[in-house]
């Protein structure tokens, strides 16, 4: 049996086909995106609007207006509520984003304030204040750079 994928991991997926650590870009090429999108048992649709769209949702997440790129989702009805359907890597994208806004769970989504990573992931903290992707590797370098600059 398939199991549907949860909406916040489909969108944290999305958002890190851009790994800024290592300046590599999954949406980079088709054959990039058509591997992303299979994963997720989507098609991949058009790589530029992909991208557009991964690119203005990164910017949503960290508070910022960005103008989102036309994609059409589909509503459907059925006994558990309202869905949104979708086919392509973006309109998944997006329709994940509408569920966890609508949810009140799109703060959740964040991109880690290590400079050098910025990693998404879903705050899962009691109070929604995380601030790194891991508190193991990126927490412990600000902690670690903040308490040397309070030495020196």
């Amino acid at each position: 049996m398939l199991t549907q994928e949860r909406d916040e991991d489909l969108l944290v997926d999305f958002l890190n086909t851009l790994d800024t650590d290592s300046a590599t870009d999954e949406l980079a090429t088709q054959a990039g995106l058509d591997a992303w999108a299979s994963r997720h048992g989507l098609s991949a649709g058009d790589l530029d609007e992909a991208r557009k769209t991964r690119d203005a949702l990164r910017l949503l997440v960290t508070g910022g207006q960005p103008q989102l790129p036309s994609v059409s989702l589909r509503a459907s009805c059925d006994s558990g509520g309202v869905c949104l359907s979708s086919e392509t890597a973006a309109e998944a994208a997006l329709a994940a984003t509408v569920v966890l806004s609508i949810q009140g769970r799109i703060s959740r989504v964040k991109l880690c304030q290590a400079d050098t990573c910025r990693e998404a992931y879903y705050d899962l903290s009691r109070n929604g204040s995380r601030a790194w992707c891991s508190m193991e590797v990126c927490g412990n370098r600000a902690k670690a750079r903040s308490f040397r600059s309070k030495q020196a």
